[in-house]
């Protein structure tokens, strides 16, 4: 069961540290339409991203332009923003976005940008993606993302069964998602309900923005 406050998720947060965070809350930039600019930039063709690194790189680059009274940082260990680490399923946040003194967090974002098939492993991984936000965001991060691209149109079309039903088709994700491949007792469980919607970018590249 996915408890709510200072054990959501698994993650154990203070409840003194929890408030703390809430009323450090800096006003919301909306990163739907951050993301939308840096779509276009892409579709322009004015950015290039031809994998995860050039992706987070880029990315990064185009968020401190919004961003410039706040620290955008690549690779955080979750150490560096909390002292009880042990029960994040993740230790590194793709980027984080945050004060200098780090009381405020704004956001912690997770990017995929999947080249070489390997399909439900992938989806898999998007899965633990979600829920790793998740955990962000009881920890004390006031927005967490995922955000994947994809260009390889088998991500987004195709069966959409079982792992599939979630990136293929229109089945909502929530709850308790196995390993497709490998050992079957691996799972995740994602405490939200999230619905995949792929947007275009340019040539068949598509990308997902999911807010957990």
């Amino acid at each position: 069961m996915c408890r709510a406050w200072h054990t959501a998720c698994g993650v154990e947060v203070p409840v003194h540290e929890k408030i703390r965070e809430v009323s450090l809350y800096l006003p919301e930039k909306n990163m739907k339409i951050i993301l939308q600019e840096f779509v276009q930039l892409v579709a322009q063709g004015r950015i290039e991203i031809y994998n995860e690194f050039s992706l987070q790189h880029e990315f990064g680059i185009h968020l401190r332009g919004r961003f410039q009274d706040m620290k955008v940082q690549f690779e955080r260990n979750v150490s560096f923003f909390f002292q009880s680490t042990s029960l994040f399923i993740k230790k590194e946040i793709d980027i984080s976005v945050f004060s200098a003194d780090k009381k405020q967090k704004h956001s912690a974002i997770e990017l995929k940008f999947p080249r070489n098939g390997q399909y439900p492993e992938q989806m898999f991984s998007f899965c633990k993606d979600i829920a790793f936000a998740e955990q962000l965001k009881q920890a004390g991060f006031a927005k967490t993302y995922f955000i994947v691209f994809a260009d390889d149109r088998l991500f987004y079309k195709g069966v959409a069964e079982g792992i599939y039903s979630y990136f293929r088709g229109t089945q909502k994700l929530n709850g308790t998602i196995q390993k497709p491949t490998g050992s079957k007792n691996d799972s995740i469980t994602i405490c939200g309900t999230y619905s995949i919607q792929w947007e275009d970018v340019v040539n068949g590249m598509k990308y997902v923005l999911v807010e957990t």
